[in-house]
């Protein structure tokens, strides 16, 4: 059916739920690789694996208020990295956001394992929701409305980065202590720090705090190696507390031990201090390690990728690929 709107625009309106899933799969159908090979959603109670159905209710106050958080683990070689520090935070934030788990932790892991299984994807990234739930449009949650809980299995590359990027200091302002803290999905001053940077040809951006010190990138940590060869991170006081920051300070001082690096601490750093530093990092579950090498069209040291960044880099690799189980859940695909 028709409807005419303004001169000669038609607007199409779907008879029904069939002709309208017929449309969707028409448009998957024409994908070549299916980027998401399993969702979960709680709306449904199950696992998905037709993406024309992947769907989250228009009334979710996720969707329309951003009252949502969210939280990554990466998969890798079919085992789940630090999928247990990554539900702490996941959990953690859900208590900020006044939001509360429709199920207990434990089966929230099982559903994310499962999940994976259903996938049947070796690498690629996991990443879930908890949303405060779908049931009007108002500010808050209607009274009868209850969380929900969303994930989806993202086919996507996970491997080392050994070339370095340009950064730049952010022009958006960073969030404030709450919700830097809290990895919930209100994004947009992450995704306007990082279109500031791709404007002016670099990879991303650091955010500098109210008192002038480092503080960290649009969706990652950021590290530095002093002259003195001492690894340092800002504070995660204001800023997010990345898994995988925690990670690489807990393995650091294997390097300290082999005489490589002569310390690992946290610290305030002014821009002064950290532009000044003899190498430069972003931290991330993806990444895990990103060298930057220019900032602010200056070089980093000598400009080069640092060869403590990359023993860091290898240091944290080799964690994901054969740490201990603890840290690397097997996923349990069927034979």
């Amino acid at each position: 059916m028709e409807v005419g709107i303004g001169s000669d625009f038609k607007v199409h309106t779907f008879a029904s739920s069939s002709e309208l899933l017929e449309k969707l799969n028409e448009k998957w159908s024409t994908v070549n690789k299916q980027p998401y090979p399993a969702m979960y959603s709680s709306v449904f109670g199950g696992i998905i694996l037709d993406p024309a159905v992947m769907v989250i209710p228009i009334d979710d106050h996720m969707v329309h208020r951003g009252h949502g958080v969210f939280d990554t683990a990466v998969l890798l070689n079919g085992h789940l990295y630090e999928l247990d520090a990554h539900l702490d935070r996941f959990l953690r934030s859900a208590s900020k956001a006044k939001i509360t788990s429709p199920f207990p932790r434990s089966t929230l892991r099982s559903i994310l394992l499962q999940l994976a299984a259903a996938s049947k994807l070796k690498t690629g990234t996991l990443r879930y929701w908890l949303s405060s739930g779908p049931g009007n449009f108002l500010l808050t949650p209607a009274k009868s409305s209850t969380s929900v809980f969303y994930a989806v299995v993202i086919d996507e590359d996970v491997s080392q980065h050994n070339e370095g990027v340009e950064v730049i200091t952010s022009t958006i302002p960073m969030k404030s202590p709450l919700f830097a803290t809290m990895k919930n999905v209100n994004y947009l001053p992450n995704v306007l720090s990082k279109l500031e940077a791709e404007e002016k040809g670099a990879f991303a951006s650091i955010w500098v705090d109210e008192e002038g010190y480092i503080a960290e990138g649009p969706n990652v940590n950021v590290a530095f190696i002093t002259h003195d060869k001492e690894l340092v991170l800002p504070f995660f006081d204001n800023i997010l507390s990345g898994c995988t920051a925690k990670r690489l300070i807990e393995l650091a001082p294997k390097l300290v031990e082999q005489g490589v690096l002569e310390g690992v601490r946290l610290a305030k750093l002014t821009v002064e201090e950290a532009k000044g530093a003899a190498e430069m990092m972003y931290v991330g579950s993806t990444l895990p390690l990103l060298p930057i090498i220019m900032w602010d069209e200056k070089p980093i040291g000598d400009g080069k990728v640092g060869e403590l960044t990359m023993a860091l880099s290898d240091l944290v690799w080799n964690d994901m690929v054969a740490g201990p189980e603890p840290l690397r859940i097997p996923v349990p695909y069927e034979a």
